[in-house]
């Protein structure tokens, strides 16, 4: 490839750190792809022969076709995906093959090649969360009414419905959606035609190879170009908040999972044993996909230093763009797939989750709420008298509601026996009918909102 300018072949060091091909090779259709656009253009332009340019069309599907059977063969010689597929396209159909480089560059191919393969995983990981949120929705439309603890800080705080607090996974899966989903349309200009760096003299036609790879149009600044990962970056930064996400929910799934918490039992798909222990059965797959966001963070981090100091245009540092990204979009997907296939299979122990929403005074709240309604106290008078009601319940080691009226009544008087009404915890849940709160009926009323949104009941997606 060299052999114009340079006497001698590379060093058998710079021969392996200069090949990308051991990873770019997942870039094959993509580069077929940018390659059939780009000769069309150039046919129809008259820049390479018509019947040239459909000879190296049908070249190309011929390349793509051994690539699918066979995969991408790796020849360190040949550097990447693109001199691979060049290589291969001139064994099978001679010279002509080497007009296919005509007005463009490495530079703007692999490009343009990343790009596409970024634009589809943004559309994969869209999928993916489509999928976890009918999970979601699914499992809370079951459970609207199924009360167990909420917590801040771990400490049980205020009684909350399992379908509210699965429908908060549901809202972060909708955010994560829109971050990829920007992503895309920012990302959806093609840089095919800005050559290495400056353009080219030739008579192209940018619009018509970026319409036909599917793209708004063609980037504005051939500089910009060839040296702008922004794209990679979006398309990571959402992945590094999406995994975090995923995250949050595989850590609820490993403390509901354990003993002392009980709240769940985990399908045995996504679960292990212990080589040692008979009774172990643990949340293998939940603790890895919290390892994972630790990676796919790593992965945007090791992108944004790599671009840190990089002055126009293209670099060779850039060649390591693309691993960060593959890795990833895999383990993203894994990590979407995982929490899925927990949230759909899950056995929820419903009691348990109950029981313990009756610990730890969760009602406390509705106690100091009943104050401001019904006896117009203050609310920081009421929280004050309630803190002296659970402190009196807590030495007596019994609940709020079984606390006798006469002892209520002692720590204020405008307590009346309709406060008993207020202190259970289905009354608690009921209560919180503001929008977007925990009541049944408004847990309900988001479900239904959701199935709509995701095509489930009606239009949506």
């Amino acid at each position: 490839m060299w052999g114009g300018r340079f006497a001698a072949g590379p060093s058998a060091i710079m021969r392996e750190i200069n090949a990308s091909i051991p990873f770019d090779k997942a870039l094959w259709r993509q580069d077929v792809a940018a390659s059939k656009a780009h000769v069309a253009m150039l046919g129809a332009r008259g820049i390479v022969a018509a019947e040239d340019a459909a000879t190296i069309s049908v070249g190309l599907d011929q390349v793509a076709a051994e690539y699918e059977a066979n995969g991408v063969p790796v020849d360190f010689d040949l550097e990447d995906i693109h001199m691979t597929t060049e290589s291969r396209l001139a064994e099978l159909i001679g010279p002509v093959a080497g007009r296919l480089h005509t007005a463009r560059s490495r530079n703007d191919q692999v490009a343009t090649d990343f790009r596409l393969w970024v634009r589809e995983a943004c559309e994969q990981a869209d999928a993916g969360l489509h999928a976890l949120q009918v999970a979601l929705v699914t499992r809370a439309g079951e459970h609207a009414g199924s009360i167990m603890p909420g917590f801040t800080h771990l400490q049980t705080a205020q009684p909350v419905t399992l379908g509210h607090h699965l429908m908060a996974y549901y809202e972060m899966a909708a955010r994560d959606r829109s971050r990829f989903a920007d992503a895309r349309a920012r990302m959806n200009k093609c840089p095919l035609g800005a050559a290495a760096l400056a353009g080219t003299g030739f008579p192209i036609d940018r619009a018509m190879t970026a319409q036909a790879l599917g793209f708004d149009g063609p980037t504005a600044n051939s500089l910009d170009s060839v040296s702008d990962r922004d794209f990679a970056l979006d398309y990571l930064q959402a992945a590094a908040q999406c995994s975090l996400h995923l995250s949050r929910l595989a850590e609820e799934m490993i403390i509901w999972a354990s003993q002392p918490f009980g709240f769940v039992t985990l399908p045995d798909s996504l679960s292990t044993g212990s080589s040692i222990m008979p009774q172990k059965k643990n949340p293998d797959a939940a603790e890895l996909v919290r390892g994972h966001s630790g990676r796919v963070i790593g992965c945007l981090t090791a992108l944004m230093i790599t671009m840190k100091g990089l002055p126009l245009a293209y670099s060779k540092d850039m060649q390591d763009d693309k691993s960060p990204v593959f890795e990833a979009a895999s383990l993203l997907a894994l990590s979407i797939a995982a929490m899925t296939g927990m949230v759909a299979e899950a056995t929820f122990r419903t009691p348990r989750m109950r029981a313990a929403a009756e610990l730890g005074y969760a009602t406390a709240t509705d106690l100091a709420d009943w104050l401001v309604r019904q006896a117009d106290v203050p609310f920081r008078e009421a929280h004050h008298i309630t803190g002296s009601a659970v402190k009196l319940a807590e030495s007596r080691g019994v609940a709020l509601d079984q606390l006798p009226l006469g002892d209520l009544k002692a720590i204020d008087a405008r307590i009346d026996d309709r406060v008993f009404a207020a202190l259970s915890v289905e009354s608690s849940v009921a209560a919180r009918t503001s929008y977007g709160g925990t009541a049944p009926a408004e847990v309900c009323k988001r479900v239904a909102e959701a199935r709509v949104v995701l095509g489930l009941d009606g239009e949506g997606s």
